[in-house]
């Protein structure tokens, strides 16, 4: 992925960007519906059902101290410079936050299954990354981005209750955060939120469509997700959301 994007740069006029760096750049959220995101990236429900198979071959994640199996995932490190589209993608390498924003899972290094071949070439995981740095420059007038690509898989059944935020209300620890959902199967509750540091409720919405994306200004506001239980707990139950996170190089 470290050959620049010939596309032409996202118009900086268009609605879907114009509002996203505005309610960013005021109060550190923004819900892109599905109808935005396909309009600014050209996505087709074609494209998100293909690009819905890649969450297919996530691996399971064996740090959870919570104790659940209920999450797969894999991890993926590159480098953007939103100037000229070109994203590199960087060494596989562990993956690690400090305690202090995940008091579930951090604190040590954790090791995930890289990115497959498939979803490193989809053109939709190069699509969407470059217009969230793009979305994300104009905010912070940066272009040099250090970018991590996390697809999970959150599972459910009768047996067990899947947890998205399993730390509860929270901070990545990055610049910013975006969740956006890629499938929603047979499941009920996983509504978003998002708070000040003080605790109010700033949004709250369930992501239901392929392509239904938040974007958080991590250092601003909180999120969290509420748990998801089967609507029909004798076939399959998942959530599937790519989470990227931006920091300033």
């Amino acid at each position: 992925m470290s050959e620049p994007n010939t596309a032409v740069h996202t118009d900086p006029t268009h609605p879907a960007m114009s509002a996203a760096v505005r309610e960013l750049s005021s109060w550190g959220g923004y819900l892109q519906p599905a109808v935005e995101q396909n309009d600014l990236i050209g996505a087709t429900p074609a494209d998100w059902t293909r690009f819905a198979r890649h969450w297919d071959d996530l691996t399971v994640d064996t740090y959870m101290r919570d104790g659940g199996v209920y999450r797969y995932r894999r991890y993926g490190h590159f480098r953007l410079d939103s100037a000229t589209g070109e994203l590199a993608a960087l060494p596989h390498g562990p993956y690690q936050q400090e305690s202090s924003v995940n008091p579930l899972n951090g604190g040590i290094v954790r090791h995930f299954d890289p990115l497959t071949g498939d979803f490193l070439t989809d053109p939709l995981t190069r699509s969407i990354v470059l217009a969230l740095g793009e979305i994300f420059s104009a905010v912070e007038g940066n272009t040099d981005w250090d970018v991590k690509l996390h697809p999970f898989r959150i599972v459910t059944s009768s047996t067990e209750t899947g947890r998205p935020a399993p730390q509860g209300r929270h901070r990545d620890g990055s610049a910013f955060v975006t969740s956006l959902l890629v499938n929603r199967t047979n499941v009920t509750g996983g509504e978003s939120s998002l708070y000040t540091p003080e605790g109010e409720r700033l949004l709250a919405t369930t992501l239901t469509r392929p392509g239904d994306q938040l974007l958080v200004d991590d250092r601003a506001v909180l999120h969290d997700v509420t748990p998801i239980r089967p609507i029909d707990p004798t076939v399959a139950a998942y959530r599937d959301v790519l989470i990227v996170d931006f920091d300033l190089l």
